[in-house]
């Protein structure tokens, strides 16, 4: 049995998530998503919007994800490839060579991200205000 490992934090699960789900699931049998709790991305300095409880919970819904670990700090990817005898640690290319340290226990690889989403992305553009969207008259609904 062939098993990937990524790590994120996942906030606004959206298409791209799936899209790397779905491409690093090929690669094998089972994958693995290590999702960021709260106090990891606390000392990150990240903030997000939902909470880690509700993350995995969106992550574990993913029909391409077959196990959702808690990820506490940088330092246990190692640890967790070699305990859960994982064969492809997998990222996005936005972290090309920040993990080739761990080559000697596993494969790794640095998947190209998803074009014209992220969740940085998401959240920059429901700050700004939607003055140039088409307002329909209200007899255009259908009621």
């Amino acid at each position: 049995m062939k098993s990937i490992i990524t790590y994120g934090t996942y906030d606004l699960f959206h298409y791209g998530h799936v899209r790397l789900f779905q491409r690093l699931k090929a690669m094998g049998d089972k994958l693995i998503v290590g999702v960021s709790t709260d106090e990891f991305n606390s000392l990150k300095g990240k903030v997000a919007f939902f909470n880690y409880q509700q993350r995995i919970e969106m992550i574990s819904a993913c029909k391409y994800v077959d196990l959702v670990i808690p990820e506490t700090h940088w330092q246990q990817k190692a640890k967790d490839i070699v305990e859960l005898n994982v064969n492809i640690f997998g990222m996005g290319s936005d972290w090309q060579g920040k993990f080739d340290y761990l080559k000697e226990f596993c494969q790794v690889i640095y998947l190209e991200r998803t074009d014209a989403i992220s969740t940085t992305e998401i959240k920059t553009n429901l700050a700004v205000p939607r003055s140039n969207c088409i307002r329909l008259p209200s007899s255009a609904l259908i009621k």
